[in-house]
């Protein structure tokens, strides 16, 4: 019942992932990430511990396929998961038990890893793939433009109802972007809608945290 994406942009050294499901508040519970290690999908039956799992062991020095590969030989219930991973350097990884929902799949590529379940077609992790490659700009907006590409491709097999974007810069210790819908008809053009609200004051808030005295006003009522 989701399609994700994770990708990296070498330029900038961020790392960033974007889901979308029918369930509610998808992304609290499947999208997972580590500033300077990596980012991290548990979906389908989701176990959200996983998440921190495979983190846990990419800061470690494992590589994406060999972190999966040691929870598939150790994790009780592994059958149930779908698990998406990259870090920073290495090639990434999926996989999908034998009790992963509906029609899945995956893609794979350089510098990204896309994965569904109950999706309407197989085609849709390469619609997302391929979408993110080809598009231009943030990070952040061309996770977008990859989920709206795995929408128009079919998406899920029935309509979504939440999405959720989280970027990790290498040198930050929070997402500088993590921004959620977890109800709406519309999920991921209200995503859309948020960060074209979030972008323009993205770097004030991270100047708030890192050294107030150099941030600019509030530009609330009140604030002198």
């Amino acid at each position: 019942m989701t399609f994700s994406i994770i990708a990296r942009c070498k330029k900038t050294g961020q790392i960033g992932g974007a889901v979308s499901s029918s369930s509610p508040a998808v992304a609290s519970r499947c999208l997972h990430g580590r500033a300077g290690i990596g980012m991290v999908m548990s979906q389908n039956i989701t176990d959200p511990i996983l998440g921190k799992k495979i983190l846990d062991a990419l800061q470690q020095g494992y590589t994406p396929e060999n972190t999966i590969q040691r929870l598939v030989e150790n994790e009780d219930f592994i059958q149930y998961r779908q698990l998406v991973a990259l870090n920073n350097g290495d090639k990434g990884a999926v996989f999908s038990g034998e009790h992963t929902l509906g029609v899945h799949g995956h893609f794979i590529g350089e510098d990204i890893v896309s994965a569904g379940n109950l999706l309407d077609n197989t085609s849709v992790p390469q619609a997302i793939a391929e979408a993110f490659e080809q598009a231009s700009g943030q990070l952040a907006e061309r996770l977008l433009i990859a989920m709206k590409a795995g929408l128009a491709a079919g998406g899920e097999a029935g309509p979504v109802h939440s999405v959720g974007l989280m970027i990790m810069a290498k040198d930050i210790q929070w997402p500088i972007v993590d921004l959620r819908i977890d109800w709406s008809e519309n999920p991921i053009d209200d995503l859309a809608t948020a960060w074209e609200v979030y972008e323009p004051q993205m770097n004030d808030y991270i100047a708030r945290a890192v050294d107030p005295t150099t941030a600019p006003s509030y530009g609330v009522p009140g604030d002198l």
